[in-house]
C-alpha cells in the first residue's frame, strides 16, 4: 500500500477547460453565497442569527481551495473574513462552535466541530495562516476533554460522521505528535456507529428514514477506515471496497454512485442521487486513493465527477438539483405524492436550495478538490492521478499537462526540472492503444524517470464505445470515463419567489425543465460513431457538448411511472420498435439536463 500527499493550491494551477469551469463556479452560486443566502451572509458563525451549524463550514470547505486555485484576490479576503470570524469566537477552552440561546454543549450535534475542523485544515494548506495549527489542536484537545469527561457525547450526525474529525486529527498529529490524540481516535472509534452492523439495511428499500441508509453518510463512510487506521494502530483492509461493492449491487448507478433520495432507495434509474452523495463521494475516492495508491480509487473518481458532478449542476453553476435521476424525463413539481423515498416534491428542480440547503453550501467542493486531486507526491516520485489540464510548480519542478480529457484522451506535458525524479502518469483500464511518444507502450503505466533539464511526454489511447449492461436488461453507452445520454430539449418554467425569508430571483430562482422532445427511445444497434467538438467555453455545454456519440436508434412504448406523468417507467412496457431506425447524437451524461441514459435493445 503505497501513501500519496497532496499538494496544495500554491503549486497546483488549474489551466484550460478546468480553469474555466471553476471561473464558472466562482461567477456562480458558490463564488456568491454569501452575498444572496441569508444562512451564509448572516450566519452566527460571524455573529448573525441565521443557521450556525453545518453550513458555513460545507460552503468554506469548497470555497477556499476555490478562491486560491484561480489566485482571486477578492474571493481570497471573503474567505479570510469568515475565517478571522470564526476564529475569533473561539473561547478559552477551545470550544469553537456558535450555541443557540440556552443550549448547552451537551445537547450540540458535534458535526459541526468535525466539520469545521476539517474546513480549517483545507484553509491552512491554502493559506499557510499560521494562527491555524493553534486553534485546531486547542479545539480538537476541548474536544477530548468533553467526551471523556462525559459532558458530551457523540448523537445523531456526530455520531454517524465520527471519522470525518480524522482529517484535522491526522493533521494535527503531523505536527504535535502527542498521545492524547491517538486516545481521542479511540473515544471517537467507540462512540461513533459501526457500518458493518448496517448492511442488512443496504439490501431492499425501506423508503423511511434513517441514519443507518442515509445517502451522504454512507459515501462519506467509504473513507473511514483510510483516514482513521492509522491513528487507531490497526491494520488496513480496505473495508471500502467491501461495503462499496454491497451498496453497489443492490443500489448502483451507471456513473458509479448510489440511489439515494434521500436514504438508499434501490437499483433504478428513475430514483434519485443527493448531490451531497457525489461530492462527499468523490472527496471519499481521493482520499482513498492518497491513503492507499490504489488506482481504482482515481478511476472511479473521474467518472463521478465527470459525469454525475455536471449534471445536477446548471450550466452556469446558479442553480443545482438536490436530487438527479439518470433517466430524467422532466424536472416539474410533483403533486400530492413524490417518487422520492423520503425527499420533497421539488427535490429534482434546479434551484438555490431544492428540497433543503445542505447541497447549496456543499456541491461547492466538488471541481476544487478534483483540481488538487490532479498531481500527488510522495518521496522523490509524483503521479499525475488524474489527467486534468493543469500546472504543478514545486521544489524546483515544473509540470505542465495540456489536455482535454477526458474528451478527448491526448496528453501533451511539458517538465522542466532543477533535479531528478519519477514520474508516473496513471492510465485508465479502459485505454487501448497507448502510445507514449509516438510509439506504441503495452505498460499498465507510464513510468519514468525524469533527469535535469527539459523534457517533452506525449500520451494518447483509445477508448472503444460500447454498450454497458445494466440491471433489468438496460444497457447505457460508454466510453472512457464518460457516459452518454440521449438529450431531451426542454424549456424552462422559472419560479421567483421568497419562503422562509428567503429570495429567489433570477439567476437563483427555481426552475421547472419541461420536454419538448421524444425520449422513448432504445438501441438498434451496437455500432457508434463519435464526434470531437472540441471544448467550449463551458465544458459541460447542453447546446456544444464537446463530444458527442452517434447511435442508432428507434423509438418504442415505454410508458410512465404509476401516478407519475413526468417519470418513465422503471423498465419499458415493450422492446419493440414503433418507429423506424434514426441516427441520434448522445451527449455526454454531464451535458444532458434531461436524458435517457439506461435503455433497452430493440427486438427486431
Amino acid at each position: 500500500m503505497k501513501k500519496w500527499d497532496f499538494y496544495t493550491s500554491k503549486e497546483i494551477k488549474p489551466q484550460g477547460w478546468l480553469r474555466r469551469q471553476l471561473s464558472i463556479q466562482a461567477k456562480g452560486l458558490s463564488g456568491n453565497l454569501h452575498k444572496v443566502w441569508p444562512d451564509i451572509r448572516d450566519s452566527a458563525w460571524t455573529g448573525g442569527n441565521r443557521e450556525g451549524w453545518e453550513r458555513v463550514p460545507y460552503w468554506l470547505d469548497g470555497f477556499i481551495p476555490l478562491a486560491y486555485l484561480l489566485d482571486d484576490a477578492d474571493l481570497i479576503s471573503v474567505a479570510k473574513k469568515y475565517i478571522d470570524a470564526i476564529l475569533s469566537r473561539q473561547e478559552a477552552d477551545g470550544w469553537i462552535c456558535p450555541l443557540k440561546n440556552n443550549e448547552s454543549r451537551s445537547r450540540y450535534d458535534t458535526w459541526a466541530l468535525q466539520l469545521i475542523l476539517k474546513t480549517l485544515t483545507v484553509y491552512y494548506e491554502c493559506s499557510a495562516d499560521g494562527r491555524i495549527p493553534e486553534v485546531i489542536y486547542k479545539a480538537l484537545r476541548n474536544y477530548y476533554d468533553l467526551l471523556k469527561s462525559g459532558e458530551i457525547s457523540l448523537f445523531h450526525w456526530g455520531k454517524f460522521r465520527w471519522f470525518e474529525t480524522f482529517i484535522a486529527m491526522n493533521f494535527i498529529y503531523g505536527i504535535y505528535r502527542e498521545e492524547w490524540i491517538k486516545d481521542l481516535a479511540i473515544l471517537l472509534k467507540e462512540q461513533g456507529f459501526d457500518y458493518g452492523k448496517a448492511v442488512k439495511l443496504w439490501k431492499t428499500p425501506l423508503r423511511i428514514w434513517r441514519f443507518e441508509t442515509h445517502i451522504v453518510n454512507l459515501t462519506m463512510m467509504l473513507k473511514s477506515e483510510a483516514v482513521s487506521h492509522g491513528l487507531l494502530g490497526e491494520e488496513y483492509t480496505d473495508n471500502a471496497e467491501k461495503l462499496r461493492e454491497i451498496l453497489d449491487r443492490y443500489n448502483g448507478t451507471v456513473f458509479g454512485g448510489f440511489t439515494g433520495d434521500e436514504c438508499l432507495s434501490g437499483i433504478s434509474p428513475v430514483q434519485g442521487t443527493e448531490l451531497c452523495s457525489v461530492a462527499e463521494q468523490m472527496y471519499s475516492y481521493e482520499q482513498l486513493f492518497a491513503f492507499t495508491g490504489d488506482r481504482k480509487w482515481a478511476e472511479r473518481l473521474e467518472v463521478l465527477a465527470f459525469n454525475a458532478l455536471p449534471a445536477t449542476i446548471s450550466e452556469d453553476m446558479w442553480t443545482h438539483q438536490y436530487d438527479q435521476m439518470v433517466n430524467q424525463i422532466a424536472c416539474e413539481k410533483f403533486f400530492l405524492k413524490t417518487p422520492f423515498g423520503t425527499n420533497g416534491p421539488s427535490a429534482h428542480l434546479f434551484g438555490l436550495e431544492p428540497n433543503y440547503g445542505c447541497c447549496t453550501a456543499n456541491f461547492s467542493q466538488g471541481f476544487p478538490k478534483l483540481a488538487l486531486s490532479s498531481f500527488m507526491h510522495s518521496g522523490n516520485t509524483i503521479i499525475n492521478s488524474v489527467m486534468l489540464p493543469c500546472n504543478l510548480e514545486t521544489d524546483g519542478i515544473t509540470i505542465e499537462l495540456e489536455t482535454d480529457y477526458p474528451f478527448e484522451n491526448k496528453m501533451n506535458y511539458s517538465v522542466s526540472a532543477e533535479k531528478e525524479f519519477d514520474f508516473i502518469i496513471r492510465i485508465p483500464s479502459f485505454a487501448e492503444n497507448l502510445k507514449v511518444n509516438g510509439k506504441n507502450s503495452e505498460t499498465k503505466d507510464v513510468e519514468i524517470h525524469i533527469k535535469k533539464g527539459e523534457t517533452k511526454i506525449s500520451v494518447e489511447f483509445d477508448a472503444p464505445v460500447y454498450l454497458m449492461q445494466r440491471p433489468n436488461n438496460l444497457f447505457a453507452v460508454r466510453r472512457g470515463s464518460l457516459i452518454y445520454s440521449l438529450p431531451i430539449p426542454y424549456r424552462k418554467r422559472m419560479r421567483e419567489y421568497t419562503k422562509n425569508g428567503v429570495e429567489r430571483k433570477f439567476p437563483y430562482c427555481d426552475y421547472e425543465l419541461i420536454p419538448t422532445g421524444k425520449w422513448n427511445y432504445g438501441f438498434c444497434s451496437d455500432g457508434f460513431e463519435t464526434k470531437y467538438n472540441g471544448v467550449e467555453y463551458a465544458p459541460f455545454s447542453e447546446t456544444r457538448p464537446p463530444v458527442t456519440v452517434t447511435a442508432k436508434m428507434q423509438r418504442i412504448n415505454w410508458g410512465h411511472r404509476f401516478m407519475f406523468p413526468t417519470v418513465c417507467a422503471k423498465v419499458p412496457k415493450s422492446r419493440k420498435p414503433v418507429s423506424d431506425k434514426t441516427e441520434i447524437e448522445l451527449y455526454p451524461y454531464g451535458c444532458a439536463k434531461l436524458r435517457m441514459t439506461e435503455m433497452p435493445i430493440i427486438e427486431e
